[in-house]
């Protein structure tokens, strides 16, 4: 059987988010890079995988999918096993926890994380100045979304329950970069999320995946 086809480079978070779920499963994977710098993100062949013109797309047979949680649940479902149940697939009830945490990552974790990386990383990249503004009311927002975490995380060991979930493994690709700026002494106030980062980013799927985005970043 082919490989699976990942459209995009490791150093993008989409991207590495998919990369992490086929890591956990264990599933053979091709990373097909797309150069932005000639736009090919654009192309009409690219257009084709992702109509945005986005990464990651990712190719599974005769299957095109786009948009990195709706691949990443693709993934964990299509591949899972009675050990690998990132979904939890078999209880409602888990089911349900898994998907409003995260919606919680991708609708308050993620933006704020997002905007912080845009204006520390990106607009200096793009020969602007970071709008200091903008990073205070962002860090603002994670604190918020931090304060919550941290009673749940102080009731159970992972996000949606007593049990790693793809909940958890969708927050480490921002967190990822985020750990490398100035403003990380935030979570300095949070040590249970700070235990639950320790045990995600300790995973041998989540290792292998920033030996990629690191790679790929400085390259």
């Amino acid at each position: 059987m082919a490989p699976v086809k990942v459209f995009g480079s490791a150093a993008f978070t989409n991207v590495a988010r998919v990369l992490v779920c086929l890591e956990e499963v264990g599933v053979d994977y091709e990373i097909v890079d797309i150069d932005f710098h000639v736009k090919e993100h654009k192309s009409p062949e690219h257009l084709a995988r992702n109509p945005f013109g986005q990464v990651p797309a990712f190719q599974d047979g005769d299957l095109m999918l786009f948009q990195s949680r709706a691949i990443s649940r693709y993934v964990l479902s299509k591949y899972r096993t009675d050990e690998v149940n990132l979904l939890r697939e078999g209880s409602p009830e888990e089911s349900a926890l898994v998907d409003v945490w995260l919606d919680v990552e991708a609708l308050q974790y993620d933006p704020a994380m997002s905007s912080v990386f845009f204006q520390h990383r990106v607009v200096p990249a793009l020969g602007g100045m970071p709008d200091e503004g903008i990073i205070g009311e962002s860090v603002e927002k994670l604190t918020k979304v931090l304060d919550v975490y941290e009673a749940r995380l102080t009731k159970h060991r992972y996000l949606a329950g007593d049990f790693l979930s793809l909940a958890d493994l969708s927050h480490f690709p921002e967190t990822y970069y985020f750990m490398e700026m100035p403003y990380a002494a935030v979570f300095d106030s949070y040590p249970r999320v700070r235990e639950w980062l320790e045990d995600l980013f300790a995973r041998p799927a989540i290792k292998k995946v920033v030996s990629l985005m690191a790679k790929d970043f400085s390259g």
